[in-house]
């Protein structure tokens, strides 16, 4: 990272003239119209980047990653694209094949409107003699096979599907790989999102982070500042270790919140919803009973941990809202997916910060009309939250969606992946609400302010739907040093 450096003919959103943008020892120090003074008097024998009118934004923030799930995704078995279990277990069937016995991890099934149910028998019957585990698009569902049940230790039924905890359970054994392989993908991962434009993110994986991402910062990860979560069951060591919300590790690392889950996800049907399914009394689940968690906030609050609830069906929205009030505590809710109208205002009212994934409502469209009939024009309410007064912040949940913050804000924008109309148009938010809602900054950079940077090829604020998912980034700066140039 140079000293200096001085970004020439720089455009900000919404405004029509060209600034220079002057970067001093990893700051934002002047912004000034272009020619105001020469290179030379401002950056001396520092660098001088012409972006010739193209566009720069506060760097992006991915509010909430799974983040060694997103890098182990992309090496599963994807089976994402089947409509049924009887496709997902041809899938199944053509690895099988070619694999030679080892063991299959598939990643990406969505049954919530399948035709045909999962069955261990059709698992057991597309791949004789090898161990399958499909964990769901979700991440909250996974089916195995008999062979699976045995390796892992797992109690199946004839469905073959574990939910929730159980599932959760053996997914981190499929996590149990060298650290340095998942390290490197990780590392790749984090090239990738800087070519996207990420300068930070929300890593929520369901481990002991702190260790890990030591590791990864020892080895040479650079690409992005990290907040990580801590889970109920690691809040001791946390104590133990002198950890809270907003404890620097180092110049990239920080410790975030402490996350509790207490429902499920709709395609696997455990959000809790004061409604009940379709063709059944199930209202989905409500994970940890409301004394504990209780108990988890006020014992987070006494080490200094601020937390972040789990909550996606409207009964559950309205218990953490509920336990944020009683606890008198300021906090975030993750997915909010679907809010009752009574409890709208009340995140803003209680200072709950709403963590949204808009790019859901592209794949939760049509399970939601099906399983939420009737109450969709309450889910992904982010126009409702952002006029009633509460703090926005958008993330993608990957690999449950990609970790591309540009495909998260056409879908808060637009609300539509296809040619459809949009979903329930009355709830979309502008573009320069969305690219607000994905920095830490605003939706442009200001003197003080880190030098943490998205350069764009194209105005987002006048392209189309395609054009923003697709937004072309031609550079990213995390505290002025280039982690992505294409310039």
């Amino acid at each position: 990272m140079t000293e200096r450096l001085l970004l020439r003919e720089a455009r900000l959103l919404g405004v029509d003239a060209p600034f220079d943008v002057l970067v001093e020892r990893g700051a934002i120090t002047r912004i000034d119209p272009v020619g105001q003074a020469s290179a030379d008097e401002l950056v001396g024998d520092g660098e001088v980047v012409v972006l010739d009118g193209r566009w720069v934004i506060p760097g992006l923030w991915d509010e909430h990653v799974h983040v060694a799930q997103w890098a182990l995704a992309s090496r599963r078995l994807d089976v994402s694209a089947a409509s049924s279990a009887g496709e997902t277990a041809q899938i199944v069937r053509a690895s099988a094949a070619a694999g030679g016995g080892a063991l299959i991890i598939g990643y990406g099934f969505r049954d919530g409107l399948w035709p045909d149910l999962p069955t261990t028998r059709l698992l057991d019957d597309s791949a004789p003699g090898t161990p399958v585990v499909l964990v769901s698009g979700d991440l909250h569902c996974i089916w195995l096979n008999t062979l699976a049940a045995e390796r892992f230790g797992a109690a199946i039924d004839g469905s073959g599907l574990l939910r929730e905890n159980a599932a959760f359970a053996v997914t981190r054994m499929l996590d149990d790989l060298p650290v340095d392989l998942v390290d490197q993908w990780v590392n790749e991962a984090g090239g990738a999102a800087a070519a996207r434009g990420v300068t930070g993110i929300v890593d929520l994986e369901m481990d002991w982070n702190a260790t890990s991402w030591a590791r990864r910062r020892a080895s040479g990860f650079d690409t992005q500042r990290i907040e990580f979560g801590v889970y109920p069951q690691h809040l001791e060591r946390a104590v133990a270790d002198r950890l809270s919300t907003g404890t620097r590790i180092d110049e990239l690392v920080s410790v975030g919140r402490l996350k509790v889950l207490i429902d499920g996800s709709l395609n696997t049907r455990t959000a809790f919803c004061l409604d009940p399914y379709p063709g059944s009394n199930d209202t989905g689940m409500l994970t940890i009973p409301t004394d504990r968690l209780d108990q988890l906030i006020h014992d987070g609050a006494a080490a200094g941990f601020e937390p972040a609830i789990h909550a996606i069906g409207d009964r559950a929205v309205g218990i953490a809202l509920d336990a944020f009030e009683r606890a008198g505590i300021r906090g975030r809710m993750e997915h909010a997916q679907l809010i009752s109208d009574a409890d709208l205002a009340r995140f803003a009212e209680l200072g709950v910060v709403a963590s949204v994934q808009p790019a859901h409502l592209l794949d939760d469209r049509d399970v939601a009309e099906h399983h939420w009939e009737g109450r969709t024009q309450r889910a992904f309410p982010l126009r409702g939250l952002l006029d009633s007064g509460a703090t926005v912040v958008l993330g993608s949940d990957a690999p449950v969606s990609p970790l591309d913050p540009w495909v998260t804000i056409a879908a808060a924008v637009h609300r539509t992946g296809d040619e459809r109309e949009s979903w329930h148009a009355e709830q979309r938010i502008t573009t320069a609400e969305a690219i607000a809602a994905s920095t830490r900054a605003g939706a442009a950079p200001t003197v003080g302010s880190p030098a943490d940077l998205a350069i764009l090829d194209a105005d987002p604020l006048t392209a189309t739907r395609e054009g923003l998912s697709a937004m072309p980034v031609s550079a990213t700066l995390l505290g002025g040093g280039f982690t992505h140039r294409a310039i």
